[in-house]
């Protein structure tokens, strides 16, 4: 089977399969129990849209009673009296690892059914939830305005796919249930691409890094300050504009052309075409609320020599040079 190149995944222009004459389309549907707190006024006010916080409970929380999960974070707080100024659902899991594609699954039926602010959308976990925290925003970072992991771990290996997004870690550093080093380590690979994220660490703290986090208000103001960062486009002169056009291969053989016209430089491959917006010097991206670039990098010369795609993946396309 041929694999498809990362910048046609990038910049296809909508293409779909079409199913066969003798197919018809099936839906499957994961059941997920969630708890939901919407804030005051919401039913008041039908025009306003409201920030929303996805919250992962721990594995104690695992199982077929919804209520559970009431035990700890914001639920337990929510359970209580405290009141959110954001739409606050948690769902359950009932096997003992967090399945990012049926939380996608979940976050888009959610957007669907309560007026939902999408540029404002948070993701909180604790201990398996905080694993569940990172794994989520490594799949899914164009969702997310902002996440909070605590007392959890992550793949230290897409820590790039994170470089966009705002990050506030927590842990306790006598946990013997998860190690610090969870978090440290995942919170000093992100920082290599995204030097705004923060680690707190707790010198006195278990394994329950949580209740003093979740009950400190900052945390949330923090949270609610942070947005989906729309790119903003800058104007690039056309003489430097130059050095980006021409073909470039990727290891797979695939060819992008990237030609000027108008003051704009336009990459085509297999047909498509798209224009590329640039962000700054070497910086392009294509669609302003998606974390998916593109960034050229020069040789000794300072000669453009090399285009490296960082989409779901990264892929470099190496420039044709010419004599």
């Amino acid at each position: 089977m041929k694999k498809y190149s990362l910048f046609i995944a990038l910049i296809a222009l909508c293409n779909s399969f079409r199913l066969q004459a003798q197919q018809t389309t099936q839906t499957f549907v994961q059941q997920t129990h969630y708890l939901l707190y919407l804030p005051e006024h919401y039913v008041d006010d039908t025009s306003a849209r409201w920030p929303l916080l996805l919250f992962l409970h721990g594995s104690g929380e695992v199982g077929d009673s919804v209520q559970w999960i009431a035990r700890n974070g914001p639920p337990k707080l929510a359970a209580a009296g405290k009141k959110f100024p954001f739409i606050l659902v948690c769902p359950q899991s009932v096997v003992y690892k967090w399945q990012t594609n049926y939380l996608m699954d979940l976050l888009t039926e959610l957007k669907k059914i309560y007026r939902v602010d999408k540029q404002r959308i948070y993701l909180t976990g604790l201990s398996m939830g905080g694993f569940g925290t990172w794994a989520m925003a490594e799949d899914y970072p164009d969702e997310f305005a902002a996440i909070l992991p605590l007392s959890g771990g992550g793949d230290t290996t897409k820590a790039w796919k994170l470089r966009y997004m705002p990050i506030w870690c927590f842990h306790g550093l006598k946990d013997n249930v998860v190690p610090p080093s969870g978090s440290i380590n995942m919170v000093k690979a992100v920082k290599q691409y995204n030097p705004q994220a923060k680690l707190t660490l707790y010198p006195d703290a278990g394994h329950d890094s949580w209740t003093t986090t979740y009950n400190n208000d900052s945390v949330y103001t923090w949270m609610l300050a942070q947005k989906k960062s729309l790119r903003k486009r800058v104007t690039l002169p056309a003489s430097l504009l130059i050095d980006y056009s021409g073909a470039y291969v990727s290891t797979g053989a695939d060819t992008v052309y990237l030609t000027v016209k108008d003051n704009a430089i336009l990459a085509t491959s297999h047909g498509s075409t798209k224009l590329l917006l640039p962000a700054k010097k070497d910086l392009f991206f294509i669609e302003e609320n998606a974390s998916a670039d593109l960034r050229f990098e020069r040789g000794t010369t300072g000669q453009v020599n090399k285009l490296v795609v960082w989409a779901s993946e990264k892929e470099i396309y190496r420039k044709v040079l010419t004599k």
